[in-house]
């Protein structure tokens, strides 16, 4: 097994995940402008500020993302070259700890975050809490059907390291 093959490929697979991130994040910002020049609910206009945030939020952590994993490629280069036990030690500590933060943050922590979004909704009425828990949902839901596919994608990614260090012990 070529592990470094592996990470360079899991690697590029996030870098074609990344974008959308910023995809949805320019939708969000093109609501936001349209909210602005068409609204003319209350409600309509409620919705400027919570989706231009949300729109912000998600290009920022595409690019953080983007800029992250496209490094990262070159570093595993230089990093098996020195010493690829070492390397397939750091990047499965790496991973494993990513999988439990996945757990944690985005198979627990968002979907209570939605569901208490969810709940605020049957209390409040106003407009703008109104418009920004839905906007906070929607931006959650991007994040989980971004993150549920990077989830599978380092998963598989951790067993691959688990037989390659095993495949190096020997």
């Amino acid at each position: 097994m070529d592990i470094l093959k592996a990470s360079i490929d899991w690697a590029k697979a996030e870098l074609f995940s990344t974008p959308f991130f910023i995809l949805f994040g320019v939708v969000f910002m093109a609501a936001s402008l349209g909210f602005w020049q068409l609204g003319k609910t209350d409600m309509a206009k409620a919705y400027i500020i919570p989706t231009l945030v949300a729109g912000l939020l998600l290009t920022i952590i595409g690019v953080g993302l983007f800029f992250t994993n496209k490094t990262r490629i070159t570093q595993f280069e230089t990093a098996h070259s020195i010493d690829a036990s070492a390397f397939v030690a750091s990047e499965r500590e790496r991973a494993e700890a990513t999988l439990k933060e996945y757990n944690t943050i985005v198979f627990t922590a968002i979907p209570l975050i939605i569901a208490a979004c969810a709940l605020i909704l049957f209390f409040v009425n106003t407009p703008l809490w109104r418009a920004s828990m839905i906007t906070t949902i929607a931006m959650l839901v991007v994040i989980l059907l971004v993150d549920g596919t990077a989830h599978a994608r380092i998963a598989d990614y951790n067993k691959q390291l688990q037989q390659a260090e095993k495949e190096l012990k020997k």
